[in-house]
């Protein structure tokens, strides 16, 4: 039986819409859950790192490792939430189910966090954590993850559902709507950086995860009380078996010859297992190789797994030229991590007094998310429409520009923040004086400019340019993009520690130890600003080699060719194939 969906509105079986559903009312119920899950989304990933080093008792390098395996862990886990919420259940229940296993990750942390006779004693080394201590560590924060990134993996595309992308009149608020998601998204994180770090500095680390369960199980009511206004899109086929069936067709078909004209591959007119009416995908001549999943072999019935419709081969074209725009960012999102840890650990041997208050030092990334909450609006209300008018372009500039100019910004962010700790260590080492926390303001502001620009374009981005089958799986890669450069941050401290340790006079890798002060951490910043500019260069390519989905050349198909008639005679109701012969040939790739 197929699941319930009593109330919702089925956007890929009607076109009339009702006028109770969609637009900008159901985002709200979207932007407050994502304002309340980030209070403590967010918090945890500017402060964990002062967690897992005071209270679980990591090493300085242990405890940021840790961090960014935490939450690479939480943004690869988007594509779990955002494959389910394409195939199995619609997007509002996939929120629904992952915000329950995030409760529970909290509820484990706090047991925790509050007991001290579940923390484990300091011991000097990497990890003091072991036995059934560590696993309920590893349980709690890993639970938590899964938690946080299913919500992420679902709900930007449950929002962005409720503008029809093919209505011009409702598909420029998607680009709004991305651009408010940010803003709400920070606005969360700014009171979770501040009153929530501030509780677990001065309170205790049980508190400030109490109020961080109390809000995502508010936030979590909220967006389900909008149930009755959203557009809710009913899930399909699994776009991960769709990809697999294309490139396991495609392996068979290696050997058998292509047509040469496209239009003879295989696209029946009824294909309700792969394109909803009206929703095929012309052929493209990109990726050609890919085709000869779409060629039927001589005697061969089109059964799944034999041979695949040329709407599931473009669906996986797509995706293949996504790729190489995906892995171009996530240097950027490795450049994240370090103001996410080494950053905050600077902030604990710099002076943190502003008048008689004393600022906690994970509370600094405030700048960058003030940054956002003051220019997001100010981009949405007036440079979007002075851009419109000078460019043409319905955004004001093109996702992938809009990308590149955040990846700028990153590699300046690294240059400052390579300075600022030269600054901080030979004013802490030689003249015995802590520089204001505040020196890190310009590495922080600099890079949330850089992360307004590049968040919001890639989720966009990846929004727009994915198949219908597959909106929530390719909004997942802009979260994939920073899961992939937290581990990436991993690699690059362990290689960094090792290589530096061989070959230094001290013997000692640059980010090795618990003293910062003995440390090169400038010099970590140096190699990520300069490796910045490379990959610059790099994006640059792909960016300029991308095209658009709607400016891919295609070849028309020919409705007679569809249904395997030819023009002059009356369609059937099935579909006659054009066959090719299997004996061995080259075809076009």
């Amino acid at each position: 039986m197929a699941p319930s969906n009593e109330g919702l509105e089925d956007l890929s079986n009607q076109t009339m819409h009702n006028p109770r559903q969609g637009g900008y009312k159901p985002t709200i119920f979207i932007f407050v859950l994502m304002l309340l899950d980030s209070i403590g989304f967010v918090a945890n990933m500017v402060s964990l790192v002062l967690y897992f080093l005071t209270v679980i008792h990591f090493d300085l390098s242990g405890s940021a490792n840790t961090t960014t395996n935490f939450l690479g862990t939480a943004f690869l886990l988007t594509l779990v939430g955002g494959l389910i919420s394409d195939s199995y259940i619609n997007r509002l229940n996939t929120c629904l189910l992952f915000g329950a296993i995030e409760l529970v990750g909290y509820l484990l942390v706090i047991f925790q966090s509050h007991y001290a006779e579940l923390q484990p004693e300091a011991c000097g080394e990497y990890s003091c954590v072991k036995g059934t201590k560590a696993l309920l560590f590893y349980a709690s924060i890993y639970l938590l993850a899964l938690g946080g990134g299913g919500i992420r993996g679902s709900v930007p595309s449950l929002g962005a559902d409720q503008f029809d992308e093919n209505d011009p009149k409702e598909s420029k608020h998607i680009s709004s709507f991305f651009n408010w998601f940010l803003f709400f998204v920070s606005g969360g994180a700014c009171i979770g950086v501040t009153v929530v770090v501030w509780v677990s500095t001065n309170k205790g680390w049980d508190k400030s995860f109490i109020i961080s369960i109390v809000c995502s199980f508010v936030g979590l009511v909220f967006v389900a009380l909008g149930k009755p206004f959203y557009r809710v899109r009913v899930p399909g086929e699994s776009a991960i078996l769709n990809v697999l069936q294309v490139l396991v067709v495609a392996a068979k078909n290696r050997k058998l010859q292509l047509p040469q004209n496209a239009r003879e591959l295989y696209e029946p007119r009824n294909s309700p297992e792969h394109a909803s009416q009206g929703s095929r995908i012309s052929h493209s001549k990109q990726f050609r190789i890919l085709d000869k999943a779409a060629v039927l072999a001589e005697g061969t019935k089109p059964d799944k797994w034999k041979v695949c419709t040329v709407t599931q081969v473009e669906e996986v074209k797509i995706l293949t030229r996504m790729m190489p725009i995906l892995l171009s960012t996530t240097l950027m999102n490795t450049c994240l991590a370090q103001l996410q840890t080494f950053s905050v650990q600077q902030g604990t041997l710099m002076d943190t007094k502003v008048g008689s208050f004393d600022v906690p030092p994970a509370s600094i990334p405030i700048i960058p998310l003030l940054f956002m909450c003051i220019l997001v609006p100010i981009y949405e209300v007036f440079f979007v429409p002075l851009f419109r008018k000078l460019t043409g372009h319905p955004n004001g500039i093109s996702h992938l520009q809009r990308v590149g100019v955040g990846l700028v910004l990153s590699a300046i962010s690294m240059g400052i923040a390579g300075l600022v700790e030269v600054k901080r260590r030979n004013e802490f080492v030689n003249h015995n004086k802590r520089i204001s926390l505040f020196w890190l303001s310009y590495q922080y502001g600099v890079f949330g400019i850089a992360d307004m620009f590049t968040f919001v374009g890639l989720m966009e981005f990846f929004y727009s340019e994915a198949p219908k089958g597959m909106k929530s799986l390719s909004t997942s890669f802009s979260w994939l993009s920073l899961s992939i450069g937290y581990y990436l941050s991993t690699v690059f401290v362990e290689i960094i520690n090792s290589v530096t340790g061989k070959y230094t006079s001290s013997k000692r890798g640059w980010l090795e130890g618990l003293d910062m002060n003995k440390n090169h951490v400038e010099l970590f910043y140096y190699f990520l600003a300069i490796l910045s500019i490379l990959n610059l260069g790099n994006y640059v390519y792909w960016a300029s080699w991308y095209k658009y989905k709607k400016d891919v050349p295609i070849e028309p198909i020919d409705q007679h060719v569809l249904t395997g008639t030819p023009s002059n005679i009356p369609s059937p109701i099935g579909w006659t194939p054009v066959t090719f012969p299997t004996k061995q040939g080259e075809g076009t790739d």
